[in-house]
């Protein structure tokens, strides 16, 4: 069967548009900001941070605050929050499982009630994500590059 006019055109886009509607990103009910996917892309910005926005680290304190304020700056990444109800200590917990969930690849070398430290990379490449409290009712993460 040999196709002209409308119909030839009406064939050439149908497989185009289906394709456009394949590829599309599916729609899901719960769109909240995921904290694994800002921590990826935060540590992946190491060591210049600076294209960074003030935006792109709320994800990261969401599950535990809701008053996030980051910035970013050549050398790191810096976000402060105050944790819903509740103990500082728990969200800073809740925090450091994100990091060692969400970056299987970090080594965990300060667990205290205060203050959580993960780094990733060799000696002179590596990065640093610092969880901790920052006076009595605040939380901050910071994360760090050297290269």
């Amino acid at each position: 069967m040999h196709l002209t006019g409308r119909r030839a055109v009406r064939a050439a886009l149908l497989p185009l548009c289906c394709g456009v509607l394949a590829i599309s990103a599916p729609v899901r009910a719960d769109d909240t900001p995921s904290p694994c996917n800002a921590l990826k892309h935060i540590v992946a910005a190491a060591p210049n941070f600076s294209p960074l926005s003030a935006t792109e680290g709320r994800a990261v304190a969401l599950p535990c605050g809701d008053d996030v304020t980051c910035a970013a700056s050549q050398t790191s990444y810096r976000c402060t929050w105050t944790p819903h109800g509740g103990s500082s200590a728990d969200a800073l917990q809740g925090v450091a499982a994100d990091i060692a969930s969400c970056l299987p690849d970090a080594t965990h070398d300060q667990n205290s009630p205060a203050r959580q430290h993960f780094y990733m990379g060799a000696r002179g490449a590596r990065t640093g994500i610092t969880a901790a409290q920052a006076g009595s009712n605040k939380l901050k993460l910071e994360v760090s590059g050297s290269r």
